[in-house]
């Protein structure tokens, strides 16, 4: 495969940042809403056809350097037992943890994933060789902290923390339980031909990092060893980890994805130099008009020139009123601009 995403993660000097954007499939892009109008979310992503079209949208319409699999991190929680429905306020589990809830409460069939690798394989079948796929799953704290959302509840975060403190060793069950079941489901996505693969840890920010560090990223490093032992370049996002991605080692992953709250100069001064890094434009600088969003990425200009380990992204995931002709520019500015790597042979 030729691809600049695949030669960066692997270490090659290229001359330019590869570019995609995560929540690229689907969200901001027209032809995705169109397809919103005859389809529900889960139609599009229970259908290998509809997935694979969604999945590929951005190749067409913003010439990104990888698709990103159209999937959700809660499929998880699903076959696990906790039947979650996706309803246009957000998704809902009809069975959602709570103060009473156990581990033995859990039982994971795997087949409940087995669309998905069908999928994955349509996808492989319909894009450019030279296009990577890009494969991944939630984080163990961030999936545990949403299985115990109910419909009509705002709280579920707060109770889940609550839970976790107070119940710590049911909660490190818990957690084993969606680390197990996410490494079938990694090794069942490198099987079927992910190219990439990204562990997404959104809630990474809700504990303190100390926290986080001791009893959570054990768990997330089984599920990012996975991904590697099946030689498949791993990025991990923990979003809202501020100091505590000094503590993240090359053993953990290949890249690690900032979020914007922290400069992406600083954290290149506190991240292992072997580990790579993505990000981490705030995407509500898509609000701006072209000329400021030009002199934003100006900034950028001598940090890409020193670091060929960098791969664009944002900081988080697209906001659903961002102009998709705006996120195109950027990737054609990233494209296009000279950035004066005169070390690339």
């Amino acid at each position: 495969m030729d691809s600049i995403l695949i030669r960066t993660l692997n270490g090659e000097k290229t001359n330019r940042p590869p570019v995609w954007f995560m929540r690229q499939a689907g969200r901001i892009l027209p032809n995705y809403m169109q397809l919103k109008e005859s389809y529900t979310f889960h139609e599009l992503m229970n259908d290998k056809d509809l997935a694979s079209k969604v999945t590929l949208l951005p190749i067409e319409d913003l010439n990104v350097d990888a698709a990103i699999l159209f999937s959700d991190i809660l499929v998880i929680p699903h076959a696990l037992g906790l039947d979650v429905e996706f309803k246009k306020t957000g998704p809902i589990f009809k069975k959602p943890l709570n103060f009473s809830s156990k581990a033995a409460d859990l039982e994971f069939d795997s087949s409940k994933l087995n669309y998905i690798y069908n999928n994955i394989k349509q996808v492989q079948s319909d894009k450019n060789q030279n296009t990577p796929l890009i494969g991944f799953c939630g984080g163990p704290l961030t999936v545990f902290l949403f299985m115990f959302k109910r419909e009509g509840s705002k709280d579920h975060m707060k109770k889940a923390i609550k839970y976790l403190y107070e119940n710590r060793e049911e909660s490190k069950k818990i957690l084993g339980l969606i680390t197990e079941s996410s490494i079938d489901y990694v090794k069942g996505q490198c099987k079927a031909g992910i190219d990439v693969f990204q562990l997404f840890e959104t809630y990474c920010g809700s504990i303190p990092y100390e926290l986080y560090v001791d009893l959570i990223l054990p768990y997330a490093k089984r599920i990012l060893t996975t991904a590697k032992e099946e030689n498949c370049p791993t990025i991990f996002f923990p979003k809202d980890f501020g100091f505590g991605i000094s503590y993240i080692g090359k053993d953990i992953c290949d890249y690690v994805s900032i979020d914007w709250h922290t400069s992406i100069f600083h954290a290149r001064e506190i991240l292992n130099n072997e580990i790579g890094i993505q990000g981490n434009m705030d995407p509500r600088i898509f609000y701006e008009d072209y000329e400021k969003i030009e002199t934003y990425l100006n900034t950028l200009t001598n940090f890409g020139n020193q670091n060929f380990d960098w791969v664009f992204n944002l900081g988080h995931g697209f906001l659903p009123d961002i102009d998709h002709k705006k996120v195109k520019f950027v990737v054609e500015w990233i494209k296009n601009k000279n950035w004066n790597r005169a070390w690339v042979k």
